[in-house]
C-alpha cells in the first residue's frame, strides 16, 4: 500500500512539473492562426510567457501576409516583452509596429494595435523620466 501512495505521489509530481513547463511549443502544421493565437493567449494567460512567444512567433513564421494576425502576433511580443520589464526591447518593437502604420496601404491594417501600442509607449516613456 505505502508503494502504491508513493508512486502515486511521484506521478503526480511528474505530471504536474511537465504540465508547467514553459518549454518549446509543438504546433501541428494544420493549425490555423485563430488557434494559435488561442493558444498563446491561454500561455500567457499563465504567465507561460516562452511559449506564448513561441506561438505568436509561429504566427509571423507561418502567416506573414495576414495584416490582422501578424500586427496581432507583433503587438503581443513587445506586450509580453513589456510585462517582462523588458521596456527597451518592447519599446523597440512596438515602434517597429508603428512604422507599418506608416507604410503604404497602411490602412489594412488593424487600427487597434496602432492605439494599444501608442498608450504602452506612453507608460514606457513616464517610466524613463
Amino acid at each position: 500500500m505505502r508503494f502504491l501512495k508513493l508512486t502515486v505521489l511521484l506521478t503526480s509530481v511528474v505530471v504536474l512539473a511537465s504540465s508547467c513547463s514553459s518549454g518549446p511549443v509543438n504546433i501541428p502544421d494544420t493549425a490555423t492562426p485563430a488557434e494559435i493565437v488561442q493558444r498563446a493567449q491561454e500561455a500567457s494567460d499563465r504567465n507561460r510567457y516562452n511559449q506564448a512567444l513561441g506561438y505568436y512567433e509561429t504566427i509571423l513564421e507561418r502567416f506573414p501576409s495576414s495584416n490582422d494576425y501578424a500586427c496581432a502576433a507583433e503587438y503581443e511580443i513587445a506586450f509580453i516583452h513589456y510585462k517582462q520589464k523588458k521596456y527597451e526591447l518592447s519599446e523597440s518593437e512596438f515602434r517597429e509596429l508603428l512604422a507599418r502604420y506608416d507604410a503604404p496601404d497602411a490602412e489594412l491594417l488593424p487600427p487597434q494595435y496602432k492605439i494599444l501600442s501608442n498608450i504602452v509607449i506612453t507608460k514606457i516613456d513616464e517610466r524613463k523620466k
